[in-house]
């Protein structure tokens, strides 16, 4: 059971939250962390910025296809910005509340 940090970009705080708490409803992830960014990026051959909420979710390795199946069906945008990176070292007790909570 590998830890991961999923990250996704949206809209909105009510597409975060619709999204994120299919997430936990689903038992997709463990913890969802919602923030205010602002973003400055490429679209379509175009330089643009935006007023986003980043989801950070916390979850494991293996449920990344299901996250992204659920993210397509929620998600506003044609292209959303979704992307896990591995988590090196945790404690135990992060290790056994993610077995106990994601199975």
């Amino acid at each position: 059971m590998k830890m991961i940090i999923v990250y996704l970009t949206c809209a909105n705080e009510e597409e975060a939250l619709r999204i994120s708490e299919a997430l936990l409803d689903k038992k997709l992830v463990a913890c969802a962390k919602k923030l205010p960014i602002n973003s400055s990026f490429w679209w379509e051959g175009k330089k643009d910025t935006a007023s986003e909420i980043l989801v950070l979710l916390e979850t494991v390795e293996d449920k990344f296809e299901a996250i992204e199946a659920e993210v397509k069906v929620h998600h506003s945008y044609e292209t959303p910005m979704l992307f896990a990176v591995s988590v090196l070292r945790t404690t135990e007790k992060v290790k056994k509340w993610l077995r106990e909570e994601l199975n």
